[in-house]
């Protein structure tokens, strides 16, 4: 039986789906020391989930620099806090590798914000939004689209808390570890489903009114 893929999520059923989490190990770097031996670790793996998290700005015209880079394999997450590293020799190391496929999401913005602390030519870097488009998938949210795939929610309550803390909460280090780790796990079932064309899409409701009110 074909996997069902859905050109759209509808949103309102996510609340409805069993919460997904990160269960290995959450690594916290927090000195420039730390990331010489993080990077080579990450860099010695297959495959890596990458995303970035800012502090929330509530005031017009201001505005925060990146301060976590999260970096996931199938069973360990790095949190690189950069506003106490810095974009260390090590960190630039990892953001040109050329290497290791590195799965982010709306990665082009994360790669502009990275910039703000240094400079750097981006390396290996697959973004899922423009590959999830090939099977016909309208979708470009991390949450929507791990519903779509694997009818599981990814909790997105941490988003706007402060990542510029003194020490991240234990919430705060779950939310960002698991969205780096997603990335892997979504790219994987899309190269599955792209390799064995074991799917089948299907357009909602709305989708289909908008089509008919178009040929009308």
């Amino acid at each position: 039986m074909k996997k069902t893929i859905y050109s759209k999520y509808d949103k309102k059923d996510i609340n409805d789906l069993p919460i997904v989490q990160f269960e290995g190990r959450i690594i916290v770097i927090v000195s420039p020391g730390e990331t010489e031996k993080a990077v080579d670790y990450l860099l010695s793996k297959d495959i890596l989930g990458v995303d970035t998290e800012t502090r929330p700005s509530f005031k017009k015209g201001q505005a925060h620099l990146v301060a976590l880079l999260q970096v996931a394999t199938h069973d360990t997450c790095f949190l690189f806090r950069l506003n106490h590293t810095g974009l260390t020799p090590a960190l630039i190391r990892f953001l040109e590798d050329k290497t290791v496929p590195k799965i982010g999401l709306s990665w082009h913005d994360d790669i502009h914000s990275l910039h703000k602390r240094g400079n750097f030519e981006p390396g290996y870097f697959v973004d899922l939004q423009k590959h999830v488009g090939e099977i016909g998938v309208k979708d470009m949210s991390l949450q929507k689209l791990f519903a779509n795939f694997f009818h599981l929610k990814i909790q997105k309550r941490q988003q706007l808390s402060n990542w510029e803390s003194d020490v991240l909460t234990d919430k705060q280090k779950m939310y960002a570890a698991t969205d780096a780790w997603a990335c892997i796990k979504l790219y994987e079932e899309l190269l599955r489903l792209k390799n064995t064309n074991d799917y089948e899409l299907k357009k909602n409701e709305d989708e289909i009114q908008e089509r008919v009110s178009e040929e009308g």
